[in-house]
């Protein structure tokens, strides 16, 4: 495995980091192809025995049992704390993103995860209705009070992630550390602004859905697992444009077959290549994040990377929430 240190921080990060999303009690209401408390502990286990040391969920993962499952699993193996890098996120919470709202629900994230601390600290969406002075200043205080060690954000416009950096700049609080954006393959649409805003500071990019849901890990769009068939998010996300997208699938596959690896590592190499400091993989099978973890070890060409990238068209805008009229 290999290490790098989140933003301008002395945090250092596995280059591969486990989403938590997968794990909590399954639910209609959020996911319903998550693994159990056996099954996590048994995911993690495996993280840490590759050399996996950083690990993101939410508040809202699984309603919080995303959370005790990361914790109870770290307690039953025994990790020291100061072994892993933990990160949570708030904002899907009543009050969003509110001075009661953040001071409440770190609270409650760290006694669900079993810890006094958080290393990372993220803003899950931005928040129209909460200044942002009054967001920034809090997250700010909850560093000073050592409940969290650096912050970051989440999927935004890019003048929202800059507008926060240049608040906290200007009133000497926490800046951002990093951004965990929607990024991938199949979704290149930060590029525009939010991605270079975010290096203009520094921060670290650590990506979600780098795999696109699992569309750029196999030949075929479709799956017959239980992820895929229930996954909602990701029908959202990715169905309206699987014509189009499919073809770079198959650019994945292609090149995969040349390397002798898996698709995984040619869609994770080609994030690396570009700057991505820990995708955040969530993977649900043993197999499947043996071959993100491998992803570490390869290295795309820029023919390749160029290969790869051709065929992208514009895509309409996913995760982030605009203001409403």
């Amino acid at each position: 495995m290999k290490y790098t240190r989140l933003g301008n921080t002395e945090i250092e990060v596995s280059r591969i980091c486990v989403g938590c999303m997968s794990y909590g009690k399954p639910s209609e209401d959020f996911h319903l192809w998550t693994l159990d408390q056996q099954q996590t502990t048994a995911m993690i286990k495996q993280a840490l025995e590759c050399g996996v040391n950083f690990f993101d969920t939410a508040n809202c993962y699984s309603h919080g049992t995303s959370e005790i499952y990361l914790g109870n699993a770290l307690k039953q193996l025994g990790v020291a704390r100061e072994k892993v890098v933990l990160a949570s996120k708030v904002f899907f919470n009543e009050g969003a993103l509110s001075r009661a709202a953040i001071l409440r629900e770190i609270d409650g994230t760290l006694q669900r995860l079993g810890t006094d601390y958080l290393d990372l600290y993220q803003i899950h969406r931005f928040d129209y209705n909460t200044p942002i002075e009054e967001t920034m200043e809090t997250l700010h205080q909850l560093v000073i009070a050592g409940k969290v060690r650096a912050i970051g954000a989440s999927a935004m416009y890019g003048y929202q992630f800059h507008n926060m950096q240049l608040v906290a700049e200007q009133n000497g609080w926490t800046l951002f550390s990093t951004l965990q954006n929607h990024y991938n393959l199949l979704y290149r649409e930060d590029e525009r602004e939010l991605i270079p805003v975010a290096q203009q500071y520094g921060v670290s990019l650590i990506p979600y859905s780098p795999l696109a849901a699992g569309h750029l890990t196999r030949k075929t769009w479709e799956s017959n697992s239980s992820r895929s068939q229930t996954d909602k998010m990701a029908k959202a996300k990715y169905e309206r444009t699987k014509e189009s997208d499919f073809l770079i699938v198959q650019r994945v596959a292609e090149l995969a077959e040349r390397y002798g690896v898996s698709m995984t590592e040619i869609a994770l190499a080609w994030l690396f290549k570009q700057g991505v400091a820990a995708p955040i993989v969530g993977a649900t099978k043993t197999a499947h994040f043996l071959d993100a973890v491998q992803a570490v070890e390869f290295t795309l060409n820029d023919q390749d990377a160029n290969y790869l990238e051709e065929l992208y068209l514009p895509h309409q805008l996913t995760s982030v929430i605009p203001r409403k009229k």
